[in-house]
C-alpha cells in the first residue's frame, strides 16, 4: 500500500466521551485514535482533528498532495452545510469513507441531508467509536484492491 491512511475530524470531536454521551458514548478522541492506530498496524496513519473549517479543507488537500492511500473523514456540522468541505473531498483520487458515529438519518432532520455522501465512495452510521477502526480496515482493504 502505497501513502498513508488518513482519518480526519471536524468540529467538537475533540469533546468526545464528554459531549452528549447518550448521542456519542464515552470514547474519548484519544482512544479512538488508539483505536485506529491498533487496526493499522505498521501501516501509515495521520489522525487529526479541527473545530476549523479552513484547517480541514486545508488537510484534505494536504492528503491529497502526499498521495493518500484512502481517507475517513467524520466532517461533524461541516457534513450538512460546507460546499468547501465538499469540493475539497471531491478532488480526492483515492477511497474516500464518510463516518459518522451517531445513525444521522435517526436524529432530527437538519442531519439527514449529507454533502459530503454523493462524493464519498462508502458512508458509515451508528456504530458508535467502533466505525472508525472498521473505516480504516475498509479503506487498506480498498487501497489493495
Amino acid at each position: 500500500m502505497d501513502g498513508a491512511i488518513w482519518v480526519l475530524n471536524g468540529p467538537n470531536l475533540n469533546r468526545l466521551g464528554k459531549r452528549e454521551p447518550e448521542i456519542y458514548g464515552r470514547t474519548t478522541l484519544a482512544e479512538v485514535e488508539a483505536m485506529c492506530r491498533a487496526e493499522a498496524g505498521d501501516l501509515p496513519l495521520e489522525f487529526r482533528q479541527t473545530n476549523s473549517e479552513s484547517q480541514l479543507i486545508d488537510w484534505i488537500h494536504e492528503a491529497i498532495d502526499a498521495g493518500a492511500a484512502g481517507v475517513a473523514i467524520n466532517p461533524a456540522a461541516f457534513t450538512f452545510y460546507s460546499m468547501a468541505v465538499m469540493d475539497a473531498l471531491k478532488m480526492l483520487p483515492c477511497p474516500l469513507i464518510e463516518l459518522h458515529i451517531s445513525n444521522v438519518h435517526k436524529r432530527e432532520k437538519i442531519y439527514h441531508q449529507s454533502l459530503v455522501s454523493p462524493v464519498a465512495t462508502a458512508v458509515m452510521a451508528g456504530l458508535g467509536a467502533r466505525g472508525y477502526p472498521l473505516a480504516v480496515r475498509a479503506l487498506i482493504e480498498m487501497a489493495g484492491d
